[in-house]
């Protein structure tokens, strides 16, 4: 059972006590918005946190043994008292010399004080509360800017529910109108970190931040076990995503032009949700990674703890299962609880394709073979996953399939191998060629032709492949669609959603 710091009856935070209990996604993100920078940043020397929440991020980044000086800028007093009341989960945030709580208002400390910081965490309660969405504006990242030393990172924890995707765009704008530079992380599946600089950001985390025994424990505490379960939360940079926060073509959040603080409480009554920003990591088409191909991301551990807020992990334990299955490995970890409806396509797919059981006559199992695809292509490295479809095309009934059969197989080995040429092609005849093949398949198709195009250079092309089948897609507005669309010529993106959404 987690313990609760509530302002006005609003959770503010929450840790579970019991050494032993769950994390929930509240630990789990003030646990990484300490980490995730100096994982980025490991010879961080001096850091200002915005908010003192529970106390733990404030713990957390003074469990590493090189941090000289932190510096907790809250304006409430009762709730530093409050955050005591988590000890000692976060012991150091009360107990360690190099660590001090400032109260003040944090855009009054930053405009009479003339310190710098390695790195500035602004962790502020939801938008919708009143006075936090000034936390959110471009004034303040101005303010905050010249207080970071050169190559300092600013980490903005942002949630994603009760908010929808195009007021989440405001704050990026006001973001990026001031920071040159920036990526995001998914804490959770509701839950983003944001890290920008007046530097290229380091392209991955740093094995480093695992030397540190303190900081080590907290990142196991919450199931991040290796670089490689920082790497799974990457989502992008600017260049991938701000054509998609571009798209909504709101203007930057401001104190002059408050987009944030005038449409916020209606997100909230509404009950919206950004959640399907942090599932353009979960996709059944690995689009991010053939939009950003310069940063592969590391395996994340063999145990795939921590998946309860996070998807990703939990679909990655989900693509070894599957694997292991179809190719008859031995499994190297404990076996996932596992949908009937997956379990019964692989095997289907298993009888008709490796056992050879009238595959021919009987289609239905490309239905299977997709949800298949799109289960372990995008989770698993390309040696790992193109073995399924090799399997495939070495099976003694291969050769007898329907000619469209083995180019879907073909299509899925292409997507398993990130061949981005095959995919493009294979996909954009198969766009054309199946025009009865049902909703899920063709949007499939459109992911990849797209996002194979737009990786390979050619924009054009993958703009006419939106613009010859992506009708009954665009009525979804789905945030990858969005993205690529805006991909394949940003200039005129916004416009057109704007005149869908009309």
């Amino acid at each position: 059972e987690a313990t609760s710091l509530r302002t006005n009856g609003k959770s503010d935070g929450s840790i579970n006590m019991d050494p032993a209990g769950e994390r929930g996604s509240d630990e789990i993100t003030m646990v990484l918005t300490g980490a995730l920078p100096l994982a980025l940043k490991p010879d961080a020397k001096s850091i200002a946190v915005i908010g003192i929440g529970t106390g733990l991020t404030m713990h957390t980044v003074l469990e590493s043994l090189d941090v000289e000086r932190v510096e907790t800028i809250e304006i409430e007093p009762a709730m530093a008292e409050g955050a005591r009341g988590f000890a000692p989960r976060n012991s150091g945030a009360f107990a360690d010399p190099r660590g001090r709580i400032v109260f003040d208002d944090a855009k009054s400390f930053f405009s009479t004080h003339g310190r710098r910081y390695d790195i500035v965490i602004s962790e502020p309660s939801n938008p919708w509360v009143s006075g936090v969405s000034s936390l959110f504006t471009r004034e303040f990242y101005r303010r905050v800017r010249p207080h970071l030393n050169p190559g300092g990172l600013l980490v903005q924890w942002f949630q994603l529910y009760e908010i929808d995707a195009a007021l989440v765009s405001t704050v990026l704008g006001a973001l990026g109108a001031e920071f040159p530079h920036y990526a995001i992380y998914a804490a959770s599946d509701s839950d983003f970190l944001i890290l920008a600089s007046d530097a290229p950001l380091p392209a991955r985390a740093q094995a480093r931040v695992f030397e540190q025994p303190g900081l080590a424990k907290e990142l196991w505490t919450i199931h991040v076990l290796t670089v490689g379960d920082l790497d799974a939360r990457y989502v992008g940079n600017r260049a991938t995503l701000e054509p998609l926060f571009a798209s909504y073509g709101l203007p930057a959040n401001s104190d002059y032009y408050p987009v944030l603080d005038l449409n916020a409480a209606r997100e909230r009554f509404m009950d919206k949700s950004g959640a399907e920003l942090a599932a353009l990591g979960s996709l059944g088409v690995p689009v991010l990674e053939l939009l950003e191909p310069s940063r592969p991301g590391r395996p994340p551990n063999p145990l795939f703890q921590g998946a309860s807020d996070f998807a990703r992990l939990d679909h990655t334990r989900l693509a070894w299962y599957a694997r292991n299955f179809l190719l008859d490995a031995a499994a190297t970890e404990a076996e996932p609880a596992i949908t009937r409806a997956l379990q019964k396509d692989l095997e289907l797919f298993k009888l008709r394709l490796f056992e050879c059981r009238e595959p021919r006559e009987h289609d239905v199992w490309l239905h299977s073979a997709l949800r298949v695809a799109q289960t372990v292509n995008p989770y698993l490295p390309p040696e790992d996953a193109v073995g399924i479809w090799r399997r495939v095309r070495a099976s003694r009934c291969f050769s007898d399939l329907y000619d469209f059969q083995r180019a879907w197989m073909a299509l899925f080995d292409a997507v398993a191998a990130r061949d981005v040429q095959r995919m493009a092609g294979l996909a954009t005849a198969l766009l054309d060629s199946q025009k009865d093949a049902g909703n899920e398949a063709r949007e499939y198709l459109l992911e990849v032709a797209m996002a194979a195009d737009i990786a390979a250079g050619r924009r054009e092309d993958a703009l006419k492949a939106w613009q010859a089948h992506g009708e009954r897609e665009r009525r979804k507005g789905e945030a990858v669609f969005r993205l690529l669309r805006c991909h394949a010529r940003p200039q005129d993106c916004a416009r057109e959603f704007a005149q869908a959404a009309r």
